[in-house]
């Protein structure tokens, strides 16, 4: 448990992508998400030691800074992703927009102005 603690104090802050959650009781565990937060798996931690879970982390392709606050490469912005889930959009561009502007063109009458706004 040692172990797993000082990999969260001092190694969770450089790993872009990572989140600690801390649930009272629970054994330590790595949760692995897609692009819409959908569980993929889950890997015990429990009896690891710190670099082990470094080790694994970097296999997963985990990227990790050399100090929390130094920027992400472009090309890691996604990591461990290998690809941007959102390929057909501009960076940066929000798909919440996306969907509001798509929704509001697909609308009969789109371009009626409105007089109650």
């Amino acid at each position: 448990r040692l172990q797993v603690k000082a990999f969260v104090v001092q190694d969770i802050p450089l790993y872009h992508n990572l989140v600690m959650k801390h649930v009272p009781g629970a054994d330590p565990e790595l949760v692995l998400l897609n692009h819409y937060y959908e569980e993929l798996d889950r890997l015990p931690l429990a009896g690891m030691s710190r670099s082990e879970i470094n080790g694994l982390l970097g296999e997963l392709g985990f990227y990790k800074k050399a100090k929390p606050e130094d920027e992400v490469p472009e090309e890691f912005r996604f990591s461990p992703a290998k690809d941007s889930p959102f390929k057909d959009e501009r960076p940066y561009k929000s798909s919440v927009a996306s969907l509001a502007t798509d929704n509001a063109s697909s609308k009969p009458g789109a371009d009626a102005t409105h007089t109650d706004l």
